[in-house]
């Protein structure tokens, strides 16, 4: 199976800005993914999708292929990750005759993922028969959905996921089912899905790949840089 590792990296960036090449315990953020990448062995090409020299020559340096820009116009804060895929794709297909069997998206945002995880992803979704996999984390007892409540227009409280009262909710944390949050460190999904009758990401058949919380941890703010950096520094004590 072939599968395309596509670094997405576009330049703008509001929560915090030029995180992709902020250097994150000394070295630029997007270098985590792209080593990792190509560490993992699981890529017959990896490409990166940007709108920023700046991020593109930090890629190219790193040995990331840049064949070309993203259109301003699939740079933008609200862009959602399918135009994206479907331009890489499409571009590499039409000036390249390159088409991937599978894609995995690739984030910066996510510096922990490392290559065992990339390579169990990837036989999962040969193995499975199913459509895409994505990575999980399991939800912390205190914030599980079943103990979640929503708040109406007069400030009352009920249970977010049934409606029901809050005095029926679920007392002990023994009896709670697992619960499990997408953490955007593994996407891949069939390429086939780009060119369906309801284009996706997902399909119909999604695998869980389930994974620690550090390697799940996604940067969007500066509290969220700091937790990596304390993972990072966590992973580095237990390899010494």
């Amino acid at each position: 199976m072939k599968v395309l590792g596509l670094v997405t990296a576009r330049g703008g960036s509001k929560g915090l800005p030029g995180k992709n090449l902020r250097p994150l315990a000394g070295k630029p953020l997007i270098a985590y993914t792209i080593e990792t990448a190509h560490a993992s062995g699981a890529f017959d090409r990896l490409v990166l999708s940007t709108d920023d020299a700046g991020i593109a020559a930090a890629a190219q340096a790193l040995g990331c292929e840049v064949p070309f820009v993203r259109p301003a116009e699939l740079a933008r804060d609200e862009t959602p990750h399918l135009p994206v895929v479907q331009h890489a794709v499409r571009w590499l297909d039409e000036h390249e005759g390159y088409t991937p069997d599978a894609v995995m998206i690739l984030q910066p945002t996510s510096p922990l993922r490392q290559p065992q995880q990339i390579r169990e992803a990837v036989a999962l979704l040969e193995t499975s028969g199913a459509d895409s996999v994505i990575g999980v984390g399991r939800v912390p007892d205190h914030f599980h959905p079943m103990r979640t409540v929503s708040i109406d227009a007069a400030g009352e409280a009920a249970l977010f996921v049934s409606g029901d009262p809050v005095r029926r909710r679920i007392n002990r944390r023994q009896d709670l089912p697992p619960a499990w949050a997408m953490n955007g460190a593994i996407y891949l999904f069939r390429t086939s899905l780009l060119s369906a009758a309801e284009p996706g990401l997902y399909g119909d058949r999604v695998a869980a790949y389930v994974m620690p919380h550090a390697s799940g941890i996604s940067i969007d703010s500066i509290e969220d840089w700091a937790a990596a950096e304390r993972a990072l520094e966590d992973l580095v004590t237990k390899r010494g």
